[in-house]
């Protein structure tokens, strides 16, 4: 995918859509608390634009506060976790869930964010690039 472009994803239900327009920057893991308790899931997978590359095309989110500066919304009428929100290295960011593309196959995750909060039962068997914290930026080839 170059940045001319398109993705598009939504909820399990059908009322929420989007389009992501341009290749996303990361295709992460994450094992924080804060993604861990908005999917109530041991991981989540997301990625992760600049700026203003993703739009609702349809249905409006519902939007949550987790923490200070970011916003994560979900479709209001089924619940399906769908976007994250905020700035992140200086830089607006959207994230969209990985799940909830048309086709999750486009971008498998390429590595694993905040393993410090990694469940001790839990453990994905892959050879990803494991970070404690944030991972780096790495434009996705």
């Amino acid at each position: 995918m170059d940045n001319s472009e398109t993705i598009k994803g939504g909820c399990l239900c059908g009322a929420t859509r989007y389009r992501a327009t341009g290749k996303p920057y990361k295709s992460s893991y994450c094992h924080c608390l804060y993604c861990r308790g908005v999917t109530a899931s041991p991981i989540a997978a997301w990625l992760m634009f600049e700026g203003k590359q993703v739009e609702m095309i349809k249905g409006n989110l519902q939007k949550y506060a987790s923490s200070p500066g970011v916003l994560r919304g979900f479709c209001p009428v089924c619940g399906t976790p769908l976007w994250w929100e905020g700035t992140w290295d200086n830089m607006d960011i959207q994230m969209v869930t990985t799940c909830s593309l048309d086709d999750p196959e486009l971008y498998p995750p390429d590595r694993h964010a905040f393993c410090h909060n990694r469940l001790s039962w839990f453990d994905v068997d892959d050879d990803l690039p494991r970070y404690q914290h944030a991972s780096p930026k790495g434009v996705i080839q």
